[in-house]
């Protein structure tokens, strides 16, 4: 299995190859997931790009080695697990493998970490796709329910859970508009499982600062690089109204077709929900940049 060592720590990576002249889609699961959802718009895309997706050191398959991550590489960072340190990975894995013109697309959580790699590396990002990723709203009373909620959850894992009956049934239809298929639902358990107890617990904790919330519409309203949001429907984890609300703050909200796009019957997982319109909407996406920079 192909792993490249970042910043001290092992991650898996996948890369499927392209056509030479076209930007690279770096794709950023969210929290307690791993690479494995991009899969399906992966197969979908990766004629006409490059598609690199990987795991997010302490979960999926970059699950060990973090102990490293904690001397002096992270002391500017008041969490390893922060936003900017998960940023920070992206940049060593985009140097690393010598990609100089990509575009990030970050599902929920890593929407942020690719908000976040836009801006410290825009000289290598060329453009950022958030999926079911949004908000910039601080609500203290909902953000203190929701942490404390995901915190007993990373506390309940326990490997004996895969060998509960069921238990994928349940995973299959979390989050979701209609069913996955309980192959997804055993992947999202096994995910669930494996990651690491540390990372799991602080990249949510981290994430979810009131500092770090409402930084979140600064870097949007930062970055020269073209933004665009996906959004799911029925999605009741990141509204629809939430992601409207952090896209607004990009140049891009005003024009004559925004930079939102919604997509019926979706819930919070729209790449394996919806593949073939997320790929559609990455491909749009990207054009529409290419002409932006045409222009410019």
């Amino acid at each position: 299995m192909p792993y490249l060592k970042l910043l001290g720590v092992p991650h898996f990576y996948t890369m499927t190859s392209g056509p030479g002249s076209a930007d690279t889609l770096v794709f950023i699961h969210g929290w307690l997931l791993s690479h494995h959802y991009w899969a399906p718009v992966c197969e979908i895309l990766s004629d006409r790009y490059p598609c690199l997706s990987y795991d997010l050191r302490g979960f999926g398959l970059s699950n060990q080695g973090l102990e490293s991550r904690h001397g002096a590489e992270t002391t500017s960072h008041p969490s390893p697990y922060s936003l900017e340190a998960y940023a920070d990975d992206l940049g060593a894995l985009l140097s690393v493998l010598n990609i100089g013109s990509a575009w990030l697309v970050g599902h929920s959580l890593g929407g942020s970490i690719a908000l976040w790699g836009a801006q410290k590396f825009p000289e290598r990002v060329k453009g950022v796709i958030c999926v079911n990723a949004g908000g910039g709203i601080y609500l203290p009373a909902e953000f203190n329910r929701f942490r404390q909620a995901g915190a007993q959850l990373v506390r309940w894992r326990s490997p004996w859970l895969t060998r509960l009956p069921m238990l994928d049934w349940g995973f299959a239809r979390m989050m979701v508009a209609q069913p996955l298929s309980r192959q997804w639902g055993a992947q999202r358990l096994q995910d669930f499982v494996v990651a690491h107890p540390e990372a799991a617990l602080n990249s949510l904790l981290a994430s979810t600062t009131e500092d770090e919330v409402h930084g979140l519409p600064r870097i949007v309203a930062g970055l020269q690089q073209p933004v665009y949001f996906v959004a799911g429907a029925q999605d009741q984890v990141m509204e629809a109204r939430y992601v409207q609300h952090l896209a607004s703050f990009h140049r891009l909200f005003q024009t004559p077709f925004g930079n939102v796009t919604v997509l019926p019957n979706c819930g919070h997982m729209a790449m394996v929900e919806q593949p073939k319109p997320l790929a559609t909407c990455i491909q749009n996406a990207v054009q529409n940049g290419l002409v932006e920079q045409a222009c410019c």
